[in-house]
Formats: C-alpha cells, structure tokens, sequence
C-alpha cells in the first residue's frame, strides 16, 4: 500500500496544457464556487500526467484561489488521485472479501512472479504498476481487475494473461 500523505515534487512548475485549461474554464462556470472545483481541477491534472505532484497541488491551489493545505486533503483523502508516476498501465486488484474468496490472490500473485511487480511498484520497463484497492463495486463478478479506468470482471489467471498481452 502507497504511503497516502507523502507528496512528491515533479521538479518543475506545472500548468494545464491547452485542452485542459479550456477544459478547467468550461467547468468552473458550472460550480457554485471556484474552491468547489477542487476535484475536477485534480482530476484534469491526473489525466494530463497521469499522477499530481507537489507542483500541481499549489498550481490548483492558486488557480481556484485556496489553500494548498485544501487540495492537499482533497488529493490525500481520495484514493482514486495518484501521488506518484505510474506504469502506462496502472492495474488495481481489488482486496476486499468478494474478490479475496473468488481468486484476487492468485492474481496478485502472477503479476509479482511474471510481471515482477508487487502492489506500489512499476515494473522496470515502466509498462506496468500495480495497486490493491477497496471495492470496485463488482462483487458479484469478482473478482474484478481495473486497467487504465476500465474493468474486467471474473477475472483469473488465464484472462490476466490475454489481457496484458493487448496492453502496449
């Protein structure tokens, strides 16, 4: 499990690229307050880098128009920001009990040996990073698997395999 409180610098400014930026003044319009846009302002930094650093918190910060120390608890407080690079494809297991009944560990377990990566690691190529996560809300076809946002439910060993082999 990833340490959730340690922020990590990207070692310069950060700033929305275009897209994003227009995208940022398309929904502020939308918010009652600009302090609300805390999460979409994230959300569109994630999806640009595909992590939020150090950086990234005051630029929101300062965007919006808040503390740092908001966004800080926004960003520490939701599991679904990043506070570190990932792999290109980042693979959550889910971890509670549905899927732990159903196999969950015989997944985590091939990735460690044929991918070589346990949970909060990158493989070494960079292709790859892996995290255990609470409910993904599938438990009736546990157990379930997110790539890169998407699902895959009744997952095992044999479509983990067909899986990663689609994944560039």
């Amino acid at each position: 499990m990833s340490d959730r409180s340690q922020l990590i610098s990207a070692g310069k400014p950060f700033q929305y690229d275009k897209k994003r930026d227009a995208e940022f003044e398309r929904l502020v319009k939308r918010y009652p307050s600009r302090e609300s846009m805390i999460l979409p302002a994230l959300w569109l930094i994630q999806e640009q880098e595909g992590w939020i650093s150090q950086e990234a918190i005051a630029y929101v910060a300062d965007r919006i128009g808040t503390f740092a120390s908001k966004v800080y608890e926004a960003v520490t407080f939701y599991t679904m920001y990043q506070l570190h690079p990932m792999g290109r494809n980042h693979i959550c297991v889910c971890r509670t009990l549905s899927c732990w009944l159903r196999g969950k560990q015989e997944i985590v377990d091939y990735l460690k040996t044929e991918v070589g990566i346990i949970p909060g690691q990158i493989s070494e190529d960079g292709k790859f990073s892996l995290e255990e996560v609470e409910c993904l809300g599938h438990c009736g076809t546990a157990p379930v698997v997110q790539v890169n946002g998407e699902f895959y439910e009744n997952m095992d060993v044999d479509k983990l395999k067909s899986l990663l082999a689609t994944l560039k």
